[in-house]
């Protein structure tokens, strides 16, 4: 980043204006019109100009701008942060975002991870969020859902890994990478508060991160996980201690123009746990569109657990 982003939403959206845009009480981006100065019908313009650095560089300063955006819209749905590494100055820490805060003993607890980049907490896809909605791009609506379904909820911050302090951006100590950010809110944040069952939805490299959390902490897994659903994601070739565990929990939501749920998986695949369409074609709508699909696969999966619960302790 050439500057440091908003520090609230405030700003954020004060510095949207100045870019000439703001979202519509649709969630929709939209610019603003110049002579009454309110937001119009046009939506987002990447072209300004005839310099593609110069568009590129006008499309990173406005995206800057979502993350706080999106964090107010998480707390308006019920959310608090929660600041890691625990015990560090908040200027100097990161955070996610929980549901109740704290977690404590969670009948169902459902973890949203993002991907990779530069999508912060409650993001699946920037190019979604400006270009279509807030609801296309952003993690509020699986939120609201699982909220309607009983679920404790944790939004992870994986790409948040540096402060900007006496201008420069310094690695925020003990969770300055993806995975030592997914693995220190495990061991300090889910597994202390002892959830009874466990559901992940993990988006691209948000894959790879589930990956590592299973190999990592396979016997909490095995006992509390009981379903994860990958959007566009490839765990690729666990170890034999995770296979066929792998195997029974997981899906993937893969990105193809077969209609949702079309059974993706060839009987030569080695990497033989289920996959199955998103119903879009492009990566990055793979979460948007899979999302009602992604829930009943949750359902089903928690009332298989439910049932061999029930039939253990008869």
């Amino acid at each position: 980043m050439s500057e440091p982003p908003s520090s609230s939403s405030k700003e954020a959206i004060a510095r949207l204006r100045e870019f000439g845009y703001g979202f519509d009480d649709s969630g929709v981006l939209r610019k603003v019109d110049p002579v009454t100065g309110e937001l119009g019908t046009e939506p987002y313009q990447f072209k300004i100009s005839e310099s593609h650095a110069e568009n590129k560089e006008h499309y990173e300063k406005l995206a800057n701008q979502i993350p706080e955006i999106i964090y107010e819209l998480l707390e308006l749905n019920g959310l608090k942060r929660t600041y890691i590494p625990l015990n560090m100055p908040i200027e100097r820490a990161t955070f996610v975002f929980t549901q109740p805060q704290p977690l404590l003993q969670s009948k169902k607890l459902l973890v949203l991870i993002h991907g990779s980049g530069f999508v912060l907490a409650g993001q699946w896809a920037r190019k979604l969020i400006i270009n279509n909605s807030l609801d296309h791009g952003t993690q509020l609506p699986y939120i609201k859902r699982a909220q309607e379904l009983g679920y404790d909820i944790l939004v992870t911050n994986t790409n948040d890994t540096e402060r900007f302090i006496k201008n420069k951006y310094i690695p925020i100590k003990g969770v300055s990478d993806p995975l030592s950010h997914a693995a220190y809110v495990w061991e300090h944040i889910i597994m202390p508060s002892n959830p009874e069952s466990v559901a992940i939805v993990a988006h691209s490299y948000g894959a790879s991160v589930t990956k590592y959390l299973t190999e990592k902490y396979i016997d909490f897994f095995k006992e509390k996980v009981f379903a994860i659903a990958l959007t566009d994601g490839i765990i690729g070739y666990p170890p034999a201690s995770c296979k066929e565990y792998i195997k029974d929990v997981a899906c993937n939501w893969a990105s193809s123009r077969e209609p949702l749920d079309t059974n993706l998986r060839k009987e030569d695949c080695s990497d033989d746990y289920r996959c199955v369409s998103a119903g879009h074609p492009e990566h990055e709508w793979s979460s948007y569109s899979a999302m009602e699909s992604i829930f009943n696969y949750f359902e089903e999966k928690y009332e298989k657990r439910v049932r061999a619960q029930k039939a253990t302790s008869q």
